[in-house]
């Protein structure tokens, strides 16, 4: 199983360094850890998920305690219970809807400081930080536990000045090697680890459903680019089919409303199971992002479950396909990416999921921070023992 770091994800880039693998840590083996994760307060981590980041977030915590270990999730209300949930706040992202921005953001820095009081009384052996948020960075230094944080967007303020506060003495992990060149100079040397999706859920389909059609899945958000899709679609002449939640009400009914039609079916924020069902029922995916895409966890969900992809080459998207899997298009570009669509279609679907079993295997995710938080708290052992000894 090749290492996801590097560029096209197989190598290590000079200048970085991989996560380390399971078997270089002896440790591995030995007692279950006590392990904070820190989400972002947006949306509930639980089904139908609003995004990548909640479904990483649900899988990684659903797999640590899986191995034993002992979870506790700081994350919003309505996230699933049994990850060993301490609800913090409502979602900021969907319960405050006529509240103003500067409201929520006091809100939220009001929920990461109460986070981060409790991280820092706990008896944990490590924290991993998937928050977008500057607070837990700007805290980190309270905390008895190494502390480990994701990278999952690109360079943002204000969570690039919490960044900056700890470049020098925390571990940071991009998900992509894309995504850590955009972080390359404010984080001289991050790892990668990239982003892992469950291989059997998302099951491989070597017949899709018949009439040929076409999905689209994510947030309905003008970054995401759905209505490009729709296009494309249409430009390819196949029927498409799009999921997801309503995240911006404006842009759907200025944008995707007028679009629909009986070949373009809004199928609704669908559950994970019916998710995966649908994708691996498709002739060929569509994705259309107009920012540069952290990583494409829908494109890597569409090649496990066999189906071709057909995308604007943004991001991390050339990272995740091969020549076998899909078929880049340029960046905004309808006509192209319906180009794209009609040559991916044709691609054969067990290449597809053999390049999803190379290089997005969740167990191997999980196994890298697993060894990541043992290096983090060999590493950090004699700084904490001395700091306690001199409290």
């Amino acid at each position: 199983m090749p290492d996801v770091a590097g560029r096209g994800w197989g190598a290590t880039v000079a200048g970085r360094h991989a996560a380390p693998k399971r078997h270089a840590l002896a440790e591995q083996v030995s007692k279950p850890l006590k392990i904070a994760i820190i989400a972002h307060l947006k949306f509930p981590i639980a089904q139908p998920f609003p995004g990548g980041l909640e479904m990483h977030t649900h899988f990684l915590a659903s797999a640590l305690r899986a191995r034993g270990h002992a979870v506790t999730l700081y994350a919003s209300e309505g996230s699933q219970a049994d990850l060993g949930l301490v609800p913090i706040c409502p979602p900021t992202g969907s319960a405050f809807d006529d509240a103003s921005a500067e409201r929520i953001d006091r809100l939220e820095a009001e929920a990461y400081e109460t986070i981060m009081d409790a991280v820092a009384l706990g008896d944990f052996d490590i924290v991993h930080n998937n928050s977008l948020h500057p607070l837990p960075l700007f805290r980190a230094g309270e905390v008895r536990a190494p502390m480990v944080t994701a990278l999952h967007t690109p360079p943002f303020e204000p969570f690039v000045q919490g960044v900056r506060a700890r470049a020098h003495d925390m571990t940071f992990a991009a998900v992509s090697d894309s995504l850590a060149e955009e972080w390359c100079e404010i984080i001289p040397r991050p790892l990668l680890i990239g982003n892992g999706i469950d291989l059997d859920a998302f099951a491989f389909n070597p017949a899709p459903k018949d009439p040929p059609h076409a999905i689209w899945t994510g947030r309905l958000v003008p970054e995401k680019g759905p209505h490009l899709a729709i296009d494309a679609a249409r430009a390819a002449g196949l029927p498409l089919l799009f999921a997801g939640p309503q995240a911006d009400i404006t842009y759907w009914e200025t944008m995707i409303a007028p679009r629909l039609g009986p070949d373009v079916t809004y199928l609704g924020h669908l559950s994970h199971a019916e998710l995966a069902r649908r994708v691996g029922e498709a002739h060929v995916t569509l994705c259309s992002p107009r920012w540069e895409e952290p990583f494409g966890l829908v494109v890597a969900e569409s090649l496990a479950c066999g189906t071709p992809v057909a995308a604007f080459g943004r991001g991390a998207i050339p990272d995740i396909l091969d020549a076998s899997s899909g078929v880049l298009a340029k960046a905004d570009d309808v006509a192209d990416l319906g180009r794209a669509v009609t040559q991916a279609i044709r691609l054969e679907r067990h290449a597809c999921r053999r390049r999803a079993e190379q290089l997005f295997d969740a167990t191997i995710m999980t196994d890298r921070y697993e060894a990541l938080y043992h290096q983090e708290m060999r590493v950090a052992g004699p700084v904490i023992h001395r700091v306690l000894d001199e409290a």
